[in-house]
């Protein structure tokens, strides 16, 4: 970690790229937590719920689960899409407050296997590949300083040590 301050790690990208999966064993290797939309809306009973008001509504359940990490002085993992600038925005204003450092880190893989990742069931996930075109077309590109992590072109253990690098800049 780059200080003993907290840090904010936020996995972010389309559907079926990995980011769980990603965030998962970063976690892991980093001993902090994990909040992830999918099994937050499981938790809320939102499962097959995605208008705008749903949406919001479990990414503040997030902003706010980050909160309470950070008022205990603990660094989070945040895994979820990202797609939209607003949703970003709130979690940008949200270190801020805290003086936490946000490291992005945009996980990706190539449509092919992301349509093979997506129609198998996985835990939690209800994205398809049609909600994977849905956000991909509506995807806003980032303005803040990311790292691009490939899921299918390398191994997890490589993946996870950039990332840790990143992290640690």
């Amino acid at each position: 970690m780059p200080s003993d301050r907290p840090i904010m790690i936020v996995i972010f990208g389309l559907p079926g790229t990995g980011k769980t999966t990603i965030a998962t064993l970063l976690s892991k290797q980093l001993g902090i937590k994990h909040f992830n939309t999918d099994v937050v809306r499981s938790f809320l009973g939102k499962t097959r719920k995605y208008d705008e008001e749903n949406k919001s509504l479990i990414y503040d359940e997030i902003l706010e689960l980050t909160r309470l990490e950070f008022e205990k002085g603990n660094s989070v993992i945040v895994d979820a899409t990202f797609y939209k600038k607003k949703l970003r925005t709130k979690f940008k204003a949200l270190a801020r407050d805290y003086n936490v450092t946000v490291k992005w880190i945009e996980i990706c893989a190539g449509e092919e296997v992301v349509k093979k990742r997506v129609s198998k069931e996985r835990p939690y996930s209800e994205a398809d590949y049609k909600v994977y075109r849905t956000i991909k077309s509506q995807f806003e590109s980032m303005q803040e300083e990311y790292i691009q992590l490939f899921s299918a072109q390398e191994e997890m253990p490589a993946l996870i040590e950039k990332a840790i690098k990143f992290i640690k800049q």
